[in-house]
């Protein structure tokens, strides 16, 4: 499997973490959720792997320009999970499927780098 970033390219974090897959010489494929969007399936892998609370960006814009009835509906997995595919740009980002299976949301420079010490190790 091959390292897979998902995210929305003009964002900050997304622009960042990229620029350090590239700097650690690590191959990568890019997913634009604006493009591509995010399927039902994906979304809940990446909750079930991280768990939806987290994938879901409640300190973003787009989640601050919903509707407060709409936020209000977001109550467990299935609502959040609704409204992530709905609105892609809600999706903390950005999302790594990294080789060994495993799946991340945010961009840490210390985690990645320790996790991908790991999966090089294998």
């Amino acid at each position: 499997m091959t390292l897979r970033l998902h995210g929305i390219p003009n964002c900050d974090t997304v622009k960042r973490a990229r620029a350090w897959l590239t700097g650690q010489g690590l191959a990568h494929d890019f997913v634009d959720f604006k493009k591509a969007g995010a399927s039902a399936a994906d979304l809940q892998r990446w909750a079930d792997a991280v768990g939806w609370e987290r994938l879901l960006n409640r300190q973003g814009t787009t989640w601050r320009r919903l509707d407060p009835a709409l936020q209000a509906e977001v109550v467990d997995a299935a609502s959040a999970l609704r409204l992530m595919q709905a609105q892609t740009s809600t999706i903390k980002r950005p999302v790594i499927e990294w080789p060994d299976g495993a799946v991340t949301v945010g961009f840490s420079p210390e985690a990645w780098g320790a996790r991908c010490a790991a999966v090089t190790a294998r």
